[in-house]
Protein backbone atom coordinates (compact mmCIF):
# COMPACT_ATOMS: atom_id res chain seq x y z
CA UNK A 1 0.00 0.00 0.00
CA UNK A 2 2.65 2.52 1.04
CA UNK A 3 4.95 1.66 -2.29
CA UNK A 4 2.04 4.09 -4.13
CA UNK A 5 1.72 6.61 -1.79
CA UNK A 6 4.78 9.52 -2.42
CA UNK A 7 6.50 12.44 -0.86
CA UNK A 8 7.28 15.29 -3.12
CA UNK A 9 9.99 17.25 -1.83
CA UNK A 10 8.60 21.09 -2.62
CA UNK A 11 4.94 20.20 -2.07
CA UNK A 12 3.23 19.28 0.82
CA UNK A 13 1.06 16.59 1.88
CA UNK A 14 1.15 12.89 0.48
CA UNK A 15 0.37 12.05 -3.09
CA UNK A 16 -1.25 8.50 -4.96
CA UNK A 17 0.73 7.39 -8.00
CA UNK A 18 -1.68 7.24 -10.59
CA UNK A 19 0.23 6.75 -14.02
CA UNK A 20 3.38 7.10 -15.23
CA UNK A 21 4.18 9.39 -18.59
CA UNK A 22 7.73 10.80 -20.50
CA UNK A 23 9.61 11.75 -17.42
CA UNK A 24 6.79 12.12 -15.33
CA UNK A 25 4.21 10.84 -12.88
CA UNK A 26 1.01 11.64 -12.68
CA UNK A 27 0.01 11.74 -8.91
CA UNK A 28 -2.86 12.58 -6.84
CA UNK A 29 -3.51 14.90 -3.81
CA UNK A 30 -4.73 12.35 -0.74
CA UNK A 31 -5.35 15.90 0.93
CA UNK A 32 -7.72 17.43 -2.22
CA UNK A 33 -7.75 14.91 -4.94
CA UNK A 34 -6.19 17.09 -7.57
CA UNK A 35 -4.10 15.44 -10.14
CA UNK A 36 -0.69 17.02 -10.89
CA UNK A 37 2.99 15.93 -13.25
CA UNK A 38 5.45 15.22 -10.58
CA UNK A 39 8.56 15.73 -13.37
CA UNK A 40 11.66 13.79 -13.47
CA UNK A 41 13.91 16.50 -11.56
CA UNK A 42 11.73 16.22 -8.20
CA UNK A 43 12.76 14.43 -5.25
CA UNK A 44 10.18 11.95 -4.96
CA UNK A 45 10.05 8.98 -2.15
CA UNK A 46 8.12 6.18 -1.67
CA UNK A 47 6.95 5.67 1.65
CA UNK A 48 7.41 2.09 1.65
CA UNK A 49 10.89 2.71 1.32
CA UNK A 50 10.91 4.43 4.44
CA UNK A 51 12.69 2.78 7.54
CA UNK A 52 12.97 4.63 11.31
CA UNK A 53 16.19 4.00 12.72
CA UNK A 54 15.80 1.79 16.35
CA UNK A 55 18.77 0.63 18.45
CA UNK A 56 18.70 -2.93 16.85
CA UNK A 57 17.36 -3.26 12.88
CA UNK A 58 15.13 -0.88 11.31
CA UNK A 59 11.45 -0.90 11.35
CA UNK A 60 9.68 -0.72 8.19
CA UNK A 61 7.48 2.94 8.29
CA UNK A 62 4.24 0.90 7.71
CA UNK A 63 4.81 -1.29 10.72
CA UNK A 64 5.42 2.39 12.30
CA UNK A 65 1.86 3.70 11.14
CA UNK A 66 0.20 0.32 11.91
CA UNK A 67 1.41 0.47 15.88
CA UNK A 68 -0.22 4.21 16.02
CA UNK A 69 -3.41 3.03 14.17
CA UNK A 70 -3.96 0.50 16.94
CA UNK A 71 -2.85 2.64 19.36
CA UNK A 72 -5.55 5.74 18.38
CA UNK A 73 -7.96 3.53 17.20
CA UNK A 74 -7.73 4.16 14.02
CA UNK A 75 -8.19 8.12 14.39
CA UNK A 76 -5.90 10.70 13.96
CA UNK A 77 -3.42 12.26 15.83
CA UNK A 78 -4.22 15.51 17.97
CA UNK A 79 -1.25 17.16 16.94
CA UNK A 80 -1.90 19.77 19.64
CA UNK A 81 -0.80 17.47 22.19
CA UNK A 82 2.56 16.89 21.02
CA UNK A 83 4.42 20.41 20.53
CA UNK A 84 7.67 20.02 22.93
CA UNK A 85 10.48 17.78 22.40
CA UNK A 86 9.34 15.50 25.36
CA UNK A 87 5.80 15.34 24.32
CA UNK A 88 7.23 14.11 20.69
CA UNK A 89 9.73 11.78 22.21
CA UNK A 90 6.81 10.52 24.62
CA UNK A 91 4.75 9.80 21.55
CA UNK A 92 7.62 7.78 19.96
CA UNK A 93 8.65 5.99 22.47
CA UNK A 94 5.30 4.89 23.05
CA UNK A 95 4.39 3.65 19.45
CA UNK A 96 7.97 2.45 18.72
CA UNK A 97 10.16 2.26 22.38
CA UNK A 98 13.43 0.59 20.66
CA UNK A 99 13.56 3.70 18.45
CA UNK A 100 16.81 5.25 18.27
CA UNK A 101 16.77 9.07 19.75
CA UNK A 102 20.35 9.91 18.38
CA UNK A 103 19.15 9.73 15.04
CA UNK A 104 15.90 10.39 14.66
CA UNK A 105 14.79 13.77 14.88
CA UNK A 106 11.88 15.80 16.23
CA UNK A 107 11.42 16.73 12.55
CA UNK A 108 10.95 13.09 11.69
CA UNK A 109 8.30 12.51 14.54
CA UNK A 110 6.44 15.58 13.11
CA UNK A 111 6.39 14.25 9.85
CA UNK A 112 5.26 10.62 10.63
CA UNK A 113 2.56 11.82 12.65
CA UNK A 114 1.58 14.24 9.97
CA UNK A 115 1.40 11.94 6.84
CA UNK A 116 -0.06 9.40 9.06
CA UNK A 117 -3.14 12.16 9.73
CA UNK A 118 -2.97 12.49 5.76
CA UNK A 119 -3.54 8.71 5.68
CA UNK A 120 -6.29 8.73 7.73
CA UNK A 121 -8.37 11.09 6.50
CA UNK A 122 -7.97 9.75 3.32
CA UNK A 123 -9.85 6.46 4.31
CA UNK A 124 -6.44 4.66 4.51
CA UNK A 125 -6.63 1.48 7.23
CA UNK A 126 -3.70 -0.82 6.46
CA UNK A 127 -0.27 -0.07 6.06
CA UNK A 128 2.25 -3.07 6.53
CA UNK A 129 -0.06 -5.65 6.25
CA UNK A 130 -1.59 -5.31 2.94
CA UNK A 131 2.31 -4.64 1.65
CA UNK A 132 3.37 -8.33 3.33
CA UNK A 133 0.51 -10.28 1.66
CA UNK A 134 2.12 -8.92 -1.39
CA UNK A 135 4.81 -10.21 -0.95
CA UNK A 136 3.26 -13.61 -0.55
CA UNK A 137 1.57 -13.52 -3.17
CA UNK A 138 4.76 -12.82 -5.44
CA UNK A 139 6.61 -15.29 -3.41
CA UNK A 140 3.83 -18.17 -4.07
CA UNK A 141 3.87 -17.39 -7.86
CA UNK A 142 7.31 -17.30 -7.91
CA UNK A 143 7.39 -20.65 -6.19
CA UNK A 144 5.01 -22.42 -9.19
Amino acid sequence: MLKKILAISGKPGLYKLISYGKNTLIVESLVDGKRIPAHSRDKIISLGDISIYTTSEDNPLGEVMDTIFKEFGGKAVNTADYKTPDQLAGFFGKVLPDYDADRVYNNDIKKVISWYNVMVNAGMTEFAAQEEADEDKTDEKAEA
